[in-house]
């Protein structure tokens, strides 16, 4: 199994009987978001679990927002953004009220070249692109839809339109599907230590289609996103059996 040297998973401080950790990093009194802290030898990785698509990294001195959508939080008490990811144009996941709130002249977003035509002064990266921004490593993967369609045979997320990202944090590497099926271009993922696969019908994935895709690169650990009313623990009991990926539930519908 592949994945980062001398690496341990930090069990957050609170636990519910679930095992969820819960902590209000910079939540409304209504909605408290959960964080994990991932502990690594180059440093620690906060992740912080806003909602739908939305999420939030910290890692050392840097916050990395993804896909961050005012209905998801209140975005004026959440920390000014170094690096913003916007893996496609659809409203739940592009929001310039959101962004605004986020921005300072130095935080750099990288966004797909239609998100590029609503939001000035992004860096465009297309399937395949790989660049280095504000320290990151940042690879620009295919998501898209084959089986689920608009009643017109148009794909819910067309091939080419949206991005998914791998970021790299020194040797961690995050993949970040946006709103995809289990496509065959992710038999190219590697060493892939922490997945982001949605799982909301009819726009991206169903439990068995998380399951197949988490197969074809095994993730240390995976978290359903994105998951709107399917129950996330059809997937763990898919992959029960698959000792290699950790399959971790957090509040993200």
């Amino acid at each position: 199994m592949s994945g980062t040297t001398a690496m341990t998973w930090l069990v957050p401080a609170v636990l519910l009987a679930a095992g969820l950790g819960m902590a209000p990093v910079g939540a409304t009194d209504e909605k408290k978001l959960e964080e994990d802290v991932i502990k690594t030898e180059q440093g620690d990785l906060k992740i912080t679990f806003i909602g739908h698509g939305t999420l939030m990294f910290t890692w050392r001195d840097k916050v990395i927002h993804v896909d961050p959508v005012s209905r998801e939080a209140d975005y004026t008490k959440l920390p000014k953004a170094d690096l913003v990811l916007i893996t496609h144009e659809h409203g739940d996941h592009l929001d310039p009220k959101a962004l605004e709130l986020i921005r300072t002249p130095e935080t750099r977003i990288v966004l797909t070249r239609i998100c590029a035509e609503k939001v000035a002064g992004g860096l465009t990266m297309r399937n395949g692109d790989v660049r280095t921004v504000d320290g990151f490593k940042i690879e620009a993967v295919p998501a898209y839809n084959i089986v689920h369609k608009r009643p017109d045979g148009t794909p819910f997320h067309p091939k080419g339109h949206g991005n998914g990202y791998v970021v790299t944090f020194n040797r961690l590497r995050v993949y970040i599907a946006g709103d995809t099926e289990n496509i065959p271009e992710m038999k190219d993922l590697k060493k892939i230590d922490i997945a982001f696969l949605p799982m909301n019908l009819p726009y991206t994935m169903t439990p068995e289609m998380v399951a197949d895709a988490a197969r074809m690169f095994e993730p240390k650990i995976l978290y359903p996103y994105h998951y709107g009313q399917t129950d996330p623990n059809e997937l763990v009991k898919l992959l029960a059996d698959n000792k290699d990926i950790e399959v971790r539930i957090r509040k993200m519908r």
